[in-house]
């Protein structure tokens, strides 16, 4: 069927205690990538797109200066790869845009196919946010589009999100956010970090999400809560890029036993998205290593320069720019270019799976209501608070 919103996806992840994983996406191969190893283990797809992937995927190789019409032809081209690969799906799928900074940056991705929207007002005042976060909701929820906020602020710098502190969230005023705002889920500052470089054995406050849970359930109110910034950053993938010829240094993410433990805690939704990055830099290197023929490739050669120029980078997108037309739109030209994709698809692959088995949501598809837009438009109308 179609794709769906985020809210079904979520009441199955807080109703039988597991979290369901939210990966990002910057190319056809990595959607293609996410949504086949999610149905090999049966679990429902969450496919994010950030505000700046989707200037990406419209052909924005400056993405961080990509404007709102780059924006919204991104987010048809990442939609139209995600209904390719996922309308048919044994699985249910989810396009969900990730920290959506403005109303221009959500109706660009409603307009162009996403099914689900973060508005992110963590940076403004309270009042401020949950102004604007009423509006997102309005706008969404009459369209059947599933809403997630943010209340407290993570340190660490991802695309255009930067803070150099954390602001852990109150969970009271979690809980009046919600209320006042009716998202569907909230994304929490509990102690993770965007970025690679979060310093090692971090220690995330599972109290926060605790008793904001306990406060939902006692008022009867749902609402799913968010861990964002939660990469795991294996070491053995730094390691391996950086004997490569690689230059990565502090690069240490949450650890698997930590999320972990915030799952019965409250915690429905982690987001990664630097994993990914990790394995598919590092596939990309092995490769001109294993075929040096290619470094000259008059299709590929260009990502080999990138790769040996930017040693210190490992975000895909620095990379990919000599092969855009299959990064927007799928398109195999030749065998060299069907060899970096596949080193996209078996990285992204190689990071997601090992998610979906630690953070439990393999064989939880089965469990997750198959409901239409248009079933979640007329179901939000009936029961949102005004």
């Amino acid at each position: 069927m179609a794709l769906i919103s985020l809210r079904p996806v979520l009441e199955a992840a807080v109703e039988r205690g597991y979290a369901q994983g939210a990966f990002n996406v910057n190319a056809v191969a990595q959607a293609k990538a996410v949504i086949e190893v999610h149905e090999m283990f049966r679990s429902a797809a969450i496919l994010q797109g950030a505000d700046l992937a989707n200037g990406f995927m419209g052909g924005r190789v400056d993405f961080i200066n990509a404007g709102v019409e780059d924006k919204i032809i991104g987010a048809k081209n990442i939609a139209a790869a995600v209904r390719k690969y996922g309308e048919d799906s044994e699985i249910p799928v989810v396009l969900h845009l990730d920290h959506g900074k403005d109303m221009d940056s959500v109706k660009a991705a409603v307009e162009g196919g996403y099914t689900s929207v973060m508005i992110d007002g963590s940076s403004l005042p309270f009042e401020d946010n949950v102004e604007l976060t009423r509006e997102v909701v309005r706008y969404a929820h009459e369209r059947g589009v599933s809403v997630e906020g943010e209340l407290g602020v993570l340190a660490g710098v991802e695309d255009h999100v930067f803070s150099q502190n954390s602001t852990y969230t109150d969970p009271l005023k979690a809980v009046e956010f919600i209320r006042r705002t009716n998202v569907d889920a909230l994304a929490i500052s509990y102690g993770t970090m965007h970025g690679a470089s979060k310093g090692k054995n971090v220690k995330l406050r599972k109290e926060i999400p605790t008793a904001i849970r306990e406060c939902l359930n006692h008022a009867g109110i749902f609402c799913a809560l968010v861990s964002h910034g939660s990469s795991t950053v294996p070491q053995y993938i730094v390691n391996e890029i950086n004997a490569l010829g690689g230059e990565l240094t502090n690069t240490h993410g949450i650890s698997i036993g930590e999320l972990k433990a915030a799952i019965p805690c409250g915690i429905s939704k982690i987001n990664v998205d630097t994993d990914i990055r990790l394995a598919v830099t590092r596939n990309m290197k092995e490769f001109f290593v294993k075929y040096p023929e290619k470094r000259s490739s008059a299709s590929v050669g260009g990502i080999y320069e990138l790769l040996e120029t930017k040693k210190d980078q490992f975000d895909p997108r620095v990379f990919l720019p000599p092969i855009m037309q299959s990064v927007m739109y799928g398109d195999i030209p030749d065998e060299d270019v069907a060899g970096i994709l596949d080193c996209v698809e078996r990285g992204v692959k190689e990071a997601v799976g090992t998610l979906i088995v630690q953070f439990g949501s393999y064989g939880n598809a089965p469990y997750v209501e198959r409901v239409s837009l248009e079933e979640m438009a007329q179901r939000y109308k009936k029961d949102d608070r005004w």
